[in-house]
């Protein structure tokens, strides 16, 4: 048995071509059904629908085989003991800082200034402002990053960005790029070893579909 491991939402819808390219077709739809373990048109493949930032923990402990995680979820994960063999180019997007539309950002940075930034993505953005010397301190949340700002929570905050809408309705400007976002299929190691047989021509089929 191969078992995948995806998430509900835009990651799963585009997933679905790239996996009917291996054949494999979920039996139901994850948004219409309370099933966790979904079996699909193959016998030996099942998906298992899990948190978006639990899929590289299911993965990495076998309880998954493969599955599908966006890059932001794999940095702040640390990816240890996961092989990650196709960049999929889909769930586009990217991280960014980004601040209310009259805060000088770049006179903060130049002065010196310590920031106070939120953000559910400590590593992605501890790195980020050590590696420009800028002094920050991480403020983690869960919930929406646009109020941080507003209540004066926060100066900055770090976090995914598609149209850029959201930034705008809530008077935030993107001040600096981090990195671009996409998914990444990735496989459990000792998985491929022993299931190679099986896994390698999914992969591949999967890799023909993406171009």
């Amino acid at each position: 048995m191969i078992t995948i491991a995806l998430s509900k939402g835009r990651i799963f819808e585009e997933t679905l071509p790239l996996l009917a390219a291996a054949g494999i077709v979920p039996l139901e739809n994850p948004e219409q059904s309370r099933k966790l373990i979904i079996g699909t048109s193959r016998p030996d493949v099942r998906v298992v629908i899990v948190r978006a930032s639990d899929v590289p923990t299911y993965v990495q402990y076998g309880a998954a085989d493969l599955g599908i995680a966006g890059k932001d979820v794999l940095i702040e994960h640390g990816g240890t003991g996961l092989y990650q063999p196709l960049d999929l180019k889909i769930a586009q997007c990217r991280m960014c800082v980004a601040t209310p539309a009259g805060f000088d950002y770049v006179a903060a940075v130049r002065r010196g200034a310590r920031l106070r930034v939120a953000t559910k993505y400590i590593n992605t953005a501890r790195e980020h402002f050590a590696a420009k010397g800028v002094h920050v301190d991480l403020i983690k949340l869960y919930g929406s990053m646009e109020l941080a700002p507003l209540a004066g929570l926060a100066d900055a905050i770090v976090d995914l960005v598609s149209s850029g809408g959201t930034l705008r309705a809530n008077h935030l400007v993107e001040v600096e790029d981090i990195m671009p976002i996409s998914s990444r299929l990735i496989v459990n190691q000792a998985s491929l070893k022993m299931k190679r047989g099986t896994l390698q021509p999914v992969i591949d089929a999967i890799e023909g579909a993406i171009q």
